[in-house]
């Protein structure tokens, strides 16, 4: 029987958990648990992580998995790395959804980084005011940066800040550069900090920093082992129909 499991988290897996409750189809989500209210889903939910490869590899035991979506945030690589080693030791068939990334376009102005460490020692120098938008857990690593005022766009309200100078919006996207405009028009920001996430639903500052000649620090998408990659929900149900799964009707 079938039964599978989504690393979720992200829309593209809320996309998938639909058409896959709309189909009958058994299947848990799971959560990192990283957000405090997390969207309901029309599947099983489960939240919190497994205990590394081993603790995945006996869920998937332990729960008679048959497939694994890992449909995380592209820079979630340890979960992902996980995956694919906990799946090889399980012998259960993993797919990555995943969106693309995003591409300069005329008129951006980026510099791209490699990583979180790399996007804090760009960013020394003189006070400037930057857009922040790399999330809550990595706002530690920019505490060594206390002397520009950072702009934070939070999903949840923080408990308590590292950074000395900051402003705090609280709001879930999709947002839209009309929007994302206003905001960093009414702040002032001079630098845009941005993981490559790709998708439509955060782009909008992108956009936003490219009309109004904001440059942007790119911080680009970890590695991870070599996996099956897929680019949305339609995919996904041709490979699990290959795999032997009946999609109903």
């Amino acid at each position: 029987m079938t039964n599978l499991l989504i690393l979720g988290g992200t829309t593209e897996a809320n996309a998938l958990a639909k058409t896959l409750a709309e189909r009958g189809i058994p299947a848990t989500y799971s959560y990192a648990g990283r957000v405090d209210n997390p969207r309901p889903q029309p599947l099983p939910v489960r939240v919190g992580g497994f205990g590394g490869v081993e603790g995945l590899a006996s869920y998937l035991r332990d729960h008679t998995i048959t497939h694994v979506v890992d449909a995380t945030h592209p820079f979630a690589a340890q979960m992902s790395t996980n995956a694919v080693a906990a799946c090889r030791e399980a012998e259960v068939p993993l797919a990555a959804l995943t969106r693309p990334a995003w591409r300069e376009q005329d008129g951006d102005r980026w510099q791209h980084v490699a990583d979180i460490d790399a996007a804090v020692a760009a960013l020394d120098g003189p006070k400037r005011r930057v857009f922040l938008a790399v999330g809550r857990l990595h706002l530690e690593d920019f505490a060594v940066q206390p002397q520009h005022h950072y702009l934070l766009r939070l999903v949840d309200e923080p408990d308590a800040l590292p950074l000395p100078n900051c402003d705090v919006i609280v709001s879930r996207g999709p947002f839209t550069e009309a929007g994302d405009r206003a905001l960093m028009e009414n702040h002032g920001i001079e630098l845009v900090v941005s993981k490559n996430s790709g998708g439509s639903g955060a782009r909008a500052k992108l956009d936003a920093a490219r009309a109004l000649g904001v440059p942007v620090l790119m911080i680009d998408r970890p590695s991870l082992p070599q996996r099956t990659e897929l680019s949305n929900v339609a995919q996904v149900l041709d490979w699990l129909a290959h795999s032997g799964v009946n999609l109903g009707v």
